[in-house]
């Protein structure tokens, strides 16, 4: 999988090489277009380039070489925002970030592909996500071999929770592209994941193993296939499987966190705490205070709870997490989000915290999904708070109603089962006998 910088800027400079794709960008650099390829690429591959200073420094550095090019802006803001550890309501450097866009789009002659980019950018910032998916969707129909429309089209429609439309994103683009073209295999693990999410499990660990085959460094088909294991309760094999390609996939140093996060999940489901304590010390707890990663983050708190609905003793470790998750409680970029932070605050007994993310949340409702929040989010808060007090019947009460709208708070079918197994522990515990005939 070389990058278009690899492939053709010998030949033809990359800027032309871009355009020989019918994916044309409007600046003179080809400085600036090499710096966007490198950054895409390490967006998809989920890894930091060592050899170019990484993702971050080399969306500085695409700054420097054209500070007007706008698909280089598209790129920045449009990383900044899917990342959802900030949103422009309490960031004001990415709200900034937003305007200059917008305002330097307004003054340039740009191609349709490049104004519909800054649209969805511009859409997503404020919370549209149905409607900044659909416009990169509707690039993919002129584009389909448009890789940022198509990853950030996928990252939309993975925190919307609809899996079908993030599936078939996928398949509808896979006829145009060819196994020589860069970042092809990539395109497996995605589709893998789309499988997996509507439950095609034997035809997403094909696609993955497809994947893994074309290169076996793609952090995203093993992490596809990590889920198949989970999901089909094959654990041996999910731990083999991990333990054998951890240094292939430990390279994706975006993704290793929630590999590894996987990798705990199954200890877990035999029961072995302890080694799952083990891994969330040695690595995913490490990762995410290292990283910052909204990813890292909600890992993190996921594996705490579920250890301590278990019943391993972890208080010490939800105050060590606080430090982290504190300055997000009142960001409200995704419900999703939100319910993992009240994890920690409701492990560390933190009620002073634990209103102040749902006062403001009432205040806020959710950005993307007002709704939403109302109907589903504040229940499932409360539900949370209700458990953590020991009112197991109460949480009951609460939960039961929502387990199949669980799905649209986005995330994966993996990442959302806590939600099924608090409803379970709080049945389990309840007094009542109706709720505990329900945990069976």
């Amino acid at each position: 999988n070389v990058t278009l910088t690899q492939r053709f800027s010998w030949e033809f400079g990359i800027r032309l090489a871009w355009r020989a794709e019918g994916l044309g960008l409007s600046t003179t650099s080809n400085e600036a277009c090499k710096l966007y390829d490198a950054t895409l690429t390490q967006y998809v591959t989920w890894r930091n380039d060592e050899t170019l200073g990484g993702i971050e420094r080399c969306m500085a550095k695409l700054q420097t070489a054209d500070p007007n090019f706008v698909m280089g802006h598209v790129i920045s803001t449009g990383l900044q925002l899917v990342g959802t550890g900030s949103s422009v309501l309490r960031d004001e450097k990415l709200a900034n970030a937003v305007r200059r866009l917008m305002k330097l789009a307004d003054a340039q002659e740009l191609t349709s592909r490049e104004r519909q980019h800054v649209q969805a950018v511009e859409l997503f910032s404020r919370g549209a996500l149905p409607q900044a998916a659909s416009v990169w969707e509707d690039i993919l129909v002129e584009h389909p071999t448009d890789m940022l429309a198509l990853k950030l089209s996928h990252d939309a429609l993975f925190y919307l929770g609809e899996q079908t439309q993030m599936r078939d994103s996928v398949a509808r683009v896979l006829p145009h592209w060819r196994p020589h073209m860069p970042l092809y295999s990539y395109l497996k693990g995605m589709y893998s994941f789309g499988l997996l999410e509507t439950r095609f499990y034997d035809q997403a660990e094909k696609v993955a193993k497809e994947g893994l085959a074309l290169n076996r460094q793609d952090g995203w088909s093993v992490h596809s296939l990590a889920h198949v294991y989970e999901m089909k309760a094959e654990v041996e094999m999910g731990l083999k499987f991990m333990s054998s390609t951890e240094k292939d996939w430990v390279v994706c140093d975006m993704l290793a966190c929630h590999n590894y996060w996987h990798w705990a999940l199954c200890h877990i489901e035999k029961g072995e705490y302890e080694e799952a304590l083990r891994i969330f010390d040695e690595q995913v707890f490490r990762r995410c205070r290292q990283s910052g990663a909204m990813l890292d983050i909600v890992d993190t708190c996921s594996l705490l709870y579920r250890l301590e609905m278990e019943g391993v003793s972890v208080k010490e470790r939800y105050q060590e997490l606080l430090c982290v998750t504190e300055s997000h409680l009142e960001d409200h970029t995704l419900l999703f989000n939100d319910l993992h932070f009240l994890m920690v605050l409701q492990g560390c007994k933190d009620m002073h915290g634990t209103q102040r993310l749902l006062d403001s949340l009432r205040e806020l409702g959710c950005r993307y999904n007002p709704q939403l929040a109302t109907t589903v989010g504040l229940p499932m808060c409360q539900a949370l708070v209700e458990y953590g007090q020991g009112n197991y019947s109460r949480t009951v009460e609460l939960l039961k109603p929502l387990r199949y709208r669980f799905v649209a708070l986005g995330g994966s079918d993996a990442q959302r089962d806590i939600f099924n197994q608090l409803l379970i522990h709080a049945a389990m515990k309840s007094e009542d006998k109706q709720h505990q005939r329900f945990s069976r």
